[in-house]
């Protein structure tokens, strides 16, 4: 398998009112990152884009083609990835596995999703497709209500407050006043966290990510053009692992012991990939959209106990100068969650990270990144490790 680096990226600002179609907002952020990476877009071989609702909310399917052709790239392969809320690292993986197989040398990996283009009413519908319609979405179910169940089996089994999940949301909110393309650029208190309005109990809006519009995009590529990148000052940082797991969609299927299966297998096979156990890992981006999936993702991955995910970073473990970093420029809750973008967003912010790029949000001395995309309440989960190494 040959070695894979990212040498450029690219973000929009995540906003409420992207005044862009999803093209368009794809567009900026690939050119971004392909002048940040200093290739000329003849090295480019492939364009895999990350998105879940273009042709329900923006009735635009096929973004693969029509993105190639807005930024002139027309010809190359390119494709979309669905994977509900896992379709931005899902395309990084395709792009990876290209690279690694010999199949490519340069990949562009994108996401991109408008989601405020249309009423609230109409996107909860469309978000509800990335669950099992059968039985959960056609029958009223959303991803609030789903987490919310998962929440509360999670807080009656353990003896956890729903108070005991204010941390997480503290914390994001807190890194995501430095990062300028962050949607919520505001401090949030524990009283402020507690007395937040209640979406389905116990899930309040101080649990939950905002409805986003953004795009990101990062560059993959063989040892070989990363090495040239690097002779002319632009910095690689190796992805060492690259891996995705799946777990039966129909969650109450899956919730009977409060873990997510998943998640658990996604972040073993990465480990032993890169030859890492999770004391090696330096930060996580994980998947925050709710905080009982913060509390849930800590302890599938390695990092808490069964039923001390939740307690987890309470005494500032995961803060940026804490033992374990998270969701360090504000992470799904704070800086968004446009869904197909969000796999690229953190890709992009781990190689801020590592190529120490970061500036106010910094984690000093990182070397090993760990990010981690989950669609659905758990049903696909991919994870990749990043390093600053060259080795």
């Amino acid at each position: 398998m040959k070695e894979v680096f990212m040498i450029g990226i690219g973000l929009t600002p995540v906003s409420k009112d992207a005044q862009s179609s999803p093209v368009q907002l794809a567009a900026t952020a690939i050119e971004e990152a392909i002048a940040t990476s200093g290739i000329e877009k003849s090295r480019v071989d492939a364009l895999f884009i990350g998105n879940m609702m273009s042709g329900m909310l923006s009735n635009q399917a096929q973004l693969g083609p029509v993105i190639a052709d807005e930024v002139g790239l027309k010809g190359i392969e390119a494709l979309a990835i669905d994977a509900a809320c896992a379709s931005g690292g899902n395309s990084m993986r395709l792009g990876f596995m290209t690279i690694a197989g010999g199949f490519h040398d340069v990949v562009i990996a994108a996401g991109v999703e408008v989601m405020n283009c249309v009423s609230r009413e109409r996107i909860t519908q469309a978000l509800a497709t990335g669950s099992d319609w059968a039985t959960e979405g056609s029958r009223g179910e959303s991803f609030i209500s789903l987490n919310a169940r998962l929440m509360r089996g999670y807080m009656e089994k353990y003896g956890i407050d729903s108070h005991d999940f204010g941390h997480f949301s503290i914390n994001a909110h807190a890194n995501a006043c430095t990062n300028p393309n962050a949607m919520l650029h505001k401090s949030m208190t524990l009283d402020e966290y507690n007395s937040a309005r209640l979406l389905t109990d116990p899930i309040k809006l101080s649990d939950a990510p905002p409805v986003s519009d953004g795009a990101a995009a990062v560059i993959l590529a063989s040892r070989e053009v990363a090495l040239d990148a690097m002779r002319r000052g632009y910095p690689a940082i190796r992805v060492s692992a690259s891996a995705v797991a799946t777990d039966r969609l129909v969650s109450k299927d899956r919730w009977r012991d409060l873990e997510l299966g998943a998640v658990r297998e996604s972040s073993g096979k990465a480990y032993a990939q890169a030859g890492i156990t999770p004391e090696d890992v330096d930060f996580l981006e994980l998947h925050d959209a709710y905080t009982i999936i913060s509390a849930l993702s800590l302890e599938a991955n390695g990092f808490a106990r069964p039923g001390e995910g939740a307690l987890f970073g309470m005494d500032g473990e995961i803060t940026l100068e804490g033992r374990l970093p998270i969701s360090t420029m504000g992470g799904l809750k704070a800086r968004g969650h446009p869904v197909g973008a969000t796999g690229l967003y953190q890709a992009a912010e781990a190689y801020m990270q590592l190529a120490e790029m970061a500036g106010p949000n910094q984690v000093k001395n990182c070397h090993i990144g760990m990010i981690q995309s989950i669609g659905g309440t758990g049903a696909t989960v991919v994870t990749h490790v990043l390093e600053n190494s060259f080795i």
